[in-house]
C-alpha cells in the first residue's frame, strides 16, 4: 500500500496554546487541555474566592466546584470570548452565592484569613514611616483594615477587592459582575470613600507623633 501523501500536522503542545485554544480543545474532550487550564488558573481562583469569603478551606472547595462547572459547560463556552473573564464570572457567582448563604445562616467565619491577605494592602493606609512600627502594630492594623473591608456592603466590597487586591481591569470587573464600566468605577470609588471614613480615626492616630 502506498503511503498517504497528505501531510500530517502534529497538534501543538498544550503549553504553547492560548487559554481560548485550550478551551476549544477541552470542548472536544481533550483531557490534557482541560488539565492545563486548571494548572494555569487554580491558584488564582482560590485566591480570588478566598479574598471574597475570608475562608481558605471553603475557598478551595469552591474553586474545585468552579472547575467542575467549567468542565460541565465546556461546550457552552463562546469561542472568541476571553476565557479568564468567563472563569472568574463563575467563581464570583459561586462566591456571592456562598456569601448570601452565610448571611442567611448568620454564621460568618473568623477574619484570620482576611488579616493575612491584607497585611500588605493595609500599609497604604498607614503612615509613610510605617517601617518604624513594630510587627505587632502592623498586624493589628491589618486586622482593623480587614474588618473595615469586611463591613462594606457586598456590591462595593467585591468590586474593590477585584480591583485593588486581584488587579482586574475595570472592563473585566464589569463583565464578571455584569454591570457597566461606569458603575464599576462608581462602586470602587464609593468603596474607597467608605473605607477611608471607617479608618479615619486610625489614620489620625497613625499621624500622631
Amino acid at each position: 500500500m502506498a503511503p498517504d501523501p497528505r501531510p500530517t500536522d502534529p497538534a501543538p503542545p498544550v503549553l504553547s496554546l492560548s487559554d481560548e485554544d485550550l478551551m476549544a480543545r477541552a470542548a472536544l474532550d481533550d483531557t490534557r487541555a482541560f488539565t492545563e487550564l486548571v494548572r494555569r488558573y487554580q491558584t488564582r481562583v482560590i485566591h480570588l474566592v478566598s479574598r471574597l469569603l475570608n475562608d481558605r478551606e471553603v475557598s478551595e472547595d469552591i474553586a474545585q466546584e468552579v472547575f467542575v462547572r467549567v468542565h460541565l459547560h465546556r461546550r457552552n463556552y463562546r469561542t472568541g470570548s476571553r476565557f479568564s473573564t468567563w472563569l472568574f464570572t463563575i467563581a464570583a457567582n459561586l462566591a456571592k452565592n456562598e456569601i448570601r448563604r452565610r448571611k442567611r445562616r448568620r454564621n460568618w467565619s473568623s477574619l484570620d484569613e482576611m488579616q493575612e491577605t491584607l497585611k500588605d494592602a493595609s500599609l497604604q493606609f498607614a503612615d509613610p514611616k510605617a517601617n518604624k512600627e513594630s510587627d505587632l502594630e502592623r498586624e493589628q492594623l491589618g486586622g482593623v483594615v480587614g474588618q473595615a473591608i469586611e463591613s462594606l456592603p457586598d456590591r462595593y466590597r467585591i468590586a474593590l477587592m477585584l480591583r485593588d487586591l486581584d488587579g482586574m481591569a475595570y472592563e473585566e470587573i464589569g463583565q464578571v459582575l455584569k454591570i457597566p464600566g461606569g458603575t464599576v468605577r462608581s462602586r470602587i470609588n464609593r468603596a474607597r470613600s467608605m473605607l477611608k471614613r471607617k479608618l479615619q480615626p486610625l489614620l489620625g492616630k497613625a499621624g500622631t507623633p
